[in-house]
């Protein structure tokens, strides 16, 4: 522990600027953890010290543990700028504001790295030299080495284009990208909502590609006005609302200079998602999963490569009002068999499919998130999961052999939230893992767990760490749970400043709701919450029925409702902080971002007098108005359930908001369009409802990572919430 600061000095205090400004209070945050393909090296993106936003490409030795920078951002880099489609897809991966290098790729050869930096290609040797592949003004977009090393592909201009290691220019393989048609892209839905963020998939040994061709044309044009500072640019968008048609979605297979192309059998019904596509080891079959449009099914093809005919392996199904989940936690085994997650029993765990038989290898109330590695050798599956409880996620390993479930064993440290990966052979393992008083850390394991080097120590204890001035007024976070009417237990976390007897504090109450997230857990969190804290206020945050990680009858609970369940059971959390006596019970403001500001007009209208205030950021406010995929998983199709929608609606009952009300939107919002604010203004104004808003020229979705949208957030809850202080 950090020693108490001298009787003549006071602790240092978080500010506003602190916490934007560089170097991150987080520490290193290093990005893109890799074991080289000969495991000699770990390589990891870390940012600067001066710019928190800004990485270069790093390198450890594992026999050694030294360290040395392979590419210098700054060194080699033109700075120009992306094209629009490059930082679209760093916008669908939420790195809209990072700068340098973001991704790239070893060889299999472990000699060199593929590195995308400023719209162009370059070759880095592990010695540290550099060499450019592309200067070209299109940029380049999900470069990639082919898995036997022969080959660098990329899509430019809509078009994939592949360019033999060594030779001086590439080809383009396909030539009818233009328009609206794509080759080797992955579309708007699947990079937003499918986590697939490339269209392109090079065969094991080099010898054939599948490429994904999408037609945007069926898609509604949707204008979007991006308002900036100093001008508007107007955007023709393709955007697949809920309810209307999507893109137009082909798979082919070619050999790597175009040639031998056939079109894969998808199916008769051309209305579905393409979800994931994958080689088995040999090559000589393409796993392509389809979804149905209303994702209550899932199908496994099995593809023949070379005519393009394929067949279903196996199916899962939604069970009654639910829908499927997508996962990456699947693995291909050298005998043919597949490690697969699944819901089937209610709780996301793997199984195994072979010959047609399902052996499950996981069970019991709690869930698999992800696979980490496989020793098929010695029989060991690895994966990471919360057995030892929701609020924290660990590495575990099982005995892949075994005729029935049994007890994984845990090899991380209780009291943690860890995420890992491991090399081919699953002989070592990368770590990552924080918890609220220590920021992410990364170390190597050996598989049995047991660290063998730091690659980010990043200890909160060192004097050196940007965080460790502001240890002496760090506030411990405390966990709880909360039992609904139904006997659903839900679980909270809260920060209150140092309590004085008899005293009441304001409640900074946030909230997200949505689906796929879960925001109560024993991980590091964003010192913006300790700031929230050294403002006055008690923090607190709870995860409603609906969010992750809690089984499929817990997110079920919205199916065809949202707006309904997540609104009672934050009302649960509210009268929770108004029973306790350190809580004024008249002091408590919500605020929430994207769906967590849908929340907070849900909450404000369905209980008007209950919350001091309402901060509503980037709001969906009519859900016609999100994409097909989100919306339609949990809603269903509104040409079908309109009566749902208009339920979720957050328009129609705008007129009942009777609490002060902050309404934030970024103007170039391409995720939530800022026309579901615009349209919530309207209304307003229309009913003589007053309210507040504050709209931000040319920011996106990801508007609120900025000083401004915080001042202006405590600003009004200052005046609103503590105003009676």
């Amino acid at each position: 522990m950090a020693a108490d600061p001298a009787p003549d000095q006071s602790p240092p205090q978080l500010s506003l600027e602190r916490l934007f400004a560089s170097p991150d209070l987080s520490g290193a945050e290093p990005r893109g953890l890799k074991l080289s393909p000969d495991g000699k090296y770990v390589t990891v993106l870390r940012n600067r010290a001066e710019d928190r936003d800004r990485y270069d490409l790093w390198a450890m030795d594992t026999s050694s543990g030294e360290w040395r920078m392979l590419v210098d951002s700054k060194k080699i880099g033109t700075g120009a700028e992306l094209s629009e489609a490059a930082k679209m897809q760093r916008e669908r991966e939420r790195i809209g504001s990072l700068k340098g290098i973001v991704a790239y790729d070893w060889s299999p050869d472990a000699r060199s790295i593929l590195v995308p930096l400023d719209g162009d290609l370059y070759l880095a040797s592990i010695g540290g030299d550099v060499q450019r592949l592309t200067a070209t003004e299109a940029g380049e977009l999900n470069p990639a080495i082919s898995p036997k090393g022969q080959y660098v592909s990329f899509v430019r201009d809509q078009d994939l284009f592949v360019q033999p290691i060594g030779a001086r220019s590439a080809s383009a393989i396909t030539d009818t990208g233009e328009g609206t048609v794509h080759w080797g892209e992955a579309e708007f839905v699947a990079q937003e909502e499918m986590d697939r963020h490339t269209g392109y998939w090079w065969s094991p040994d080099d010898e054939r590609i599948a490429v994904e061709r999408f037609d945007e044309a069926p898609v509604g044009v949707v204008t979007r006005a991006a308002i900036g500072a100093s001008g508007t640019r107007v955007f023709e968008q393709r955007y697949p609302a809920a309810g209307t048609p999507n893109v137009a979605v082909s798979l082919y297979v070619m050999k790597p200079d175009g040639s031998g192309r056939v079109k894969v059998n998808l199916g008769d019904d051309p209305d579905i998602y393409l979800a994931r596509v994958d080689w088995t080891p040999d090559g000589n079959t393409l796993l392509v999963q389809r979804e149905n449009r209303a994702q209550t099914q899932l199908d496994m093809l099995a593809v023949n490569p070379i005519s393009g005919a394929s067949e279903v392996l196996f199916s899962e199904k939604a069970k009654e009002d639910s829908w499927i989940n997508l996962s990456h936690a699947y693995h291909v085994l050298s005998d043919g068999s597949l490690i697969w997650w699944s819901e089937r029993d209610g709780h996301g765990h793997l199984y195994r499919f072979r010959n047609g038989d399902w052996q499950q290898l996981t069970s019991g109330d709690w869930e698999v998130s992800g696979i980490a590695g496989v020793d098929e050798a010695a029989g060991k599956l690895y994966f990471v999961g919360n057995r030892d409880g929701v609020l924290e996620r660990h590495l575990y390993v099982v005995d892949l052999s075994a005729l029935t479930p049994s007890d994984p064993t845990r090899l991380t440290q209780a009291g943690w939230w860890n995420s890992a990966q491991m090399d081919d052979e699953a002989t070592r393992a990368i770590i990552s893992r924080s918890n609220p008083r220590q920021p992410q850390q990364v170390y190597l394991a050996d598989a049995s767990g047991q660290r063998i080097a730091w690659i980010s120590e990043n200890d909160v204890d060192d004097p050196d760490h940007p965080y460790h001035p502001y240890l002496p007024s760090h506030r411990e976070t405390k966990f709880g749970t909360i039992t609904t009417q139904d006997g659903t237990e839900l679980h909270w976390k809260m920060i209150t400043p140092p309590l004085e007897q008899g005293k009441q504090y304001p409640v900074f109450f946030q909230h997200y709701g949505g689906p796929h997230a879960q925001e109560v857990n024993r991980a590091w969190a964003s010192p913006m919450e300790q700031y929230i804290v050294d403002r006055g206020y008690i923090f607190f945050e709870l995860d409603n029925r609906g969010s992750a990680n809690r089984g499929k009858a817990f997110e079920d609970a919205i199916y065809h409702a949202m707006g309904s369940v997540e609104v009672q059971d934050q009302l649960a959390g509210a009268k929770f902080l108004k029973a306790q006596p350190y809580v004024d019970p008249k002091r408590i403001g919500i605020y929430g971002w994207s769906y967590g500001g849908y929340m907070t007009l849900k909450m404000l209208e369905a209980d008007p007098g209950v919350y001091a205030a309402g901060i509503a950021g980037a709001p969906v406010t009519k859900w016609e108005l999100y994409d097909t995929h989100y919306t339609e998983r949990y809603m269903g199709d509104p040409n079908k359930v309109p009566g749902a929608y208009a339920r979720a609606d957050a328009l129609q009952d705008a007129d009942k908001i009777a609490d002060p009300l902050l309404l934030i939107h970024g103007m170039s919002d391409d995720n939530v369009v800022f026309e579901n604010s615009t349209l919530l203004a309207a209304k307003m104004q229309a009913e003589n409802v007053p309210f507040e808003m504050m709209f931000y020229p040319g920011k996106t979705h990801s508007a609120v990572g900025s000083a401004h949208v915080w001042t202006t957030i405590f600003d009004f809850f200052d005046r609103e919430v503590k105003k009676a202080d």
